[in-house]
């Protein structure tokens, strides 16, 4: 019998509805990945809401917990790590800790960057010293990072200008350490405003993927959390990137799908969790 890949996925948590963890946790377990959920935040629900309580965990928890899975000799059977939304620069600081540590007691171990900077316009808050920390230590010690246009125009310093920009931008960020880039959402000119783009860039190559754009009167939240989660987990399943790549955009097209028929402003993973595991369309990238 084929063994069960193992994820700690280290971001936040809402009680109602779905991002970060409460995004990608359900998903990526529908998909046969053993999920061990640590949570840098626990609110009520997402911030673009725009009112929510909870707390912000203690950075020196993450390490603590990491350290009782490794009491249990259990550490060295976790097959990646996933980051994302932090509290703070020290709950990064801690995460990279654990990654170390992670890849000590297994070293074939990933370690995805969901480099999470915020959208104060979208009313998504994060502190201005975790961009800092993403841009100065996450980048160099992650195998594969998931930004979307805002934060690979923040780790460059500069807007992309096209298409080509992005590419070398990507490029970019894998001379800093990452293995492979992985642009959830690009945004540059001269873009048809009726597809939906992802990019994916690794050494070797740079692939571009199209799928419809839609619409909804506010465009839900936790899409790309799901998005980075799918695509790790297809990757502990066995995919090559492009394979992971195609497959998690199919399927965050399915629940996007179920969710706009529902008229929700959250995520509908239960109700499509069949078509997530499966997707019915599939939409293939092609080399740029």
């Amino acid at each position: 019998m084929k063994r069960t890949p193992h994820l700690l996925a280290i971001q936040s948590h809402v009680v109602f509805g779905h991002a970060g963890n409460s995004a990608a946790v359900f998903p990526m377990a529908r998909l046969g990945v053993n999920v061990w959920p640590l949570n840098t935040v626990q609110f009520s629900n997402h911030t673009q809401y725009g009112q929510w309580t909870g707390e912000v965990l203690a950075p020196a928890l993450i390490p603590q917990l990491v350290a009782g899975i490794a009491n249990i000799g259990e550490l060295g059977n976790c097959d990646a790590v996933l980051s994302g939304y932090l509290g703070s620069a020290d709950q990064g600081r801690a995460i990279l800790e654990v990654v170390r540590r992670i890849k000590a007691a297994n070293p074939r171990a990933l370690y995805l960057c969901d480099p999470v900077m915020g959208h104060p316009q979208k009313g998504c808050i994060v502190a201005p010293e975790v961009s800092d920390f993403l841009l100065e230590e996450a980048i160099g010690e992650a195998d594969l990072l998931c930004p979307n246009q805002l934060e690979l125009d923040s780790f460059l310093g500069r807007r992309a200008d096209s298409l080509a920009d992005c590419v070398a931008m990507a490029r970019a960020l894998l001379a800093r350490g990452p293995r492979v880039v992985l642009v959830k959402h690009l945004d540059y000119p001269g873009k048809c405003a009726e597809d939906f783009e992802m990019l994916l860039v690794t050494a070797q190559d740079a692939w571009l993927l199209r799928r419809p754009l839609l619409a909804f009167p506010r465009q839900p939240v936790g899409v790309g959390d799901l998005t980075s989660g799918l695509f790790l987990a297809r990757l502990l399943l066995g995919d090559e990137p492009l394979q992971a790549f195609e497959f998690c955009a199919a399927a965050v097209h399915e629940v996007l799908l179920e969710t706009q028929a529902c008229g929700s402003y959250e995520l509908q993973l239960v109700r499509a969790q069949d078509r997530l595991a499966q997707p019915r369309v599939r939409f293939p990238a092609h080399r740029l």
